[in-house]
């Protein structure tokens, strides 16, 4: 288990034994509202300090509303900075990133619009951070979307409570993602709005694009072009995935068949049977071109309705636009344009 700095644990025994309960496997209750907005399995207690909230691995109590949060995990930090709140660390990017100082654009900006330098940045190549999390001090540790393992999780809790995610390791949709984080903070009725103002930003988006309605669509992963033996794709469960319902559009029925198969975020078929996905109208993935191609190439992949037809959406992989799919709270407004502008340009392909 990685080595924790002490400093932490300077505060009270009463915050202490919060945390170390914060990942137990336990399953007790939530404590009712939280300030008003929405109850992610959690919320405040009767005096508004005391905020406890279900999650995968069990029950975390966070003593008091915090001031210090630090986020784990890709995007979390995007919640607080969203709230106008400035974590005391959050990983650093480490996708996306075009001008390599760890920060996503959207996020750069929010920052910029604070008033704020940036924090300390967590290089989570190899995991967590631990030590790196503990000397930023939290009083909370948001990650509500995350593949924490139990370890990773009770690691944290010796830290401060620690809020992970509440069902499926990287399969929290973005609205869950949000309202956990958000109460975790104390700032349920913030999130809330924040999903409301989200929505009502996709719905005015979607309207002017009014080709991808109801096209089955599919999310291939990073694809190796010196082996298509196979495809691997995200499943239903994965929130790029989900994302795809938010936009007007149907995950394919084949997908969701498949999906139903595993709880995992992503699945792998042979090529062999890629006929399976003859429902499939447009593919999203990773790449360029020279992808597509590829593709177009393979004696059985091309046989793929939207192979053929070339409504293959390339996402670059390395610039902000490839994270356009994984949709986060300042990605979305930031990108959602440029990624509607893709799926329309598939869609008449698709016709």
């Amino acid at each position: 288990m990685p080595q924790i700095s002490r400093r932490v644990f300077a505060g009270s025994s009463l915050a202490l034994a919060a945390a170390l309960a914060g990942c137990s496997s336990g399953g007790a209750s939530g404590t009712g509202g939280s300030d008003g907005g929405g109850d992610p399995g959690g919320g405040t207690s009767a005096d508004g300090t005391e905020i406890t909230i279900e999650h995968a691995f069990g029950t975390t109590t966070i003593p008091a509303v915090p001031e210090v949060v630090t986020t784990v995990a890709w995007a979390n930090h995007e919640v607080p900075l969203a709230l106008g709140v400035v974590p005391a660390g959050m990983a650093a990017a480490n996708f996306g990133d075009d001008d390599s100082n760890g920060l996503l654009p959207w996020v750069q900006e929010a920052l910029e619009e604070l008033g704020a330098e940036t924090p300390v940045l967590f290089d989570e190549t190899d995991g967590i951070d631990f030590e790196g999390v503990a000397d930023t001090a939290p009083e909370v540790i948001l990650a509500a979307y995350s593949g924490l393992t139990q370890e990773d999780c009770d690691t944290l809790t010796q830290i401060a409570p620690t809020v992970p995610y509440p069902e499926i390791a990287w399969g929290t949709p973005w609205r869950e993602m949000i309202t956990v984080n958000a109460t975790g903070m104390g700032r349920a009725s913030e999130g809330d709005q924040l999903v409301t103002d989200l929505e009502a930003q996709i719905e005015e988006a979607v309207a002017a694009h009014p080709a991808i309605t109801g096209k089955n669509v599919m999310f291939l992963t990073h694809v190796d072009t010196t082996d298509l033996s196979e495809v691997s794709f995200y499943t239903a469960h994965d929130t790029r995935t989900m994302f795809f319902e938010d936009l007007g559009m149907a995950i394919a029925p084949s997908v969701v068949a498949a999906s139903e198969e595993t709880e995992e975020f992503s699945s792998t078929v042979s090529a062999e049977n890629a006929d399976v996905f003859s429902d499939v109208e447009i593919i999203v993935t990773y790449g360029d071109e020279s992808l597509l191609a590829a593709l177009e190439a393979d004696p059985l992949l091309s046989q793929m309705p939207a192979v053929s037809r070339g409504a293959v959406v390339n996402l670059p992989s390395n610039s902000p636009l490839g994270t356009a799919a994984n949709p986060t709270p300042l990605a979305i407004p930031y990108i959602l344009e440029d990624y509607l502008a893709e799926l329309d340009r598939a869609a008449s392909a698709s016709a």
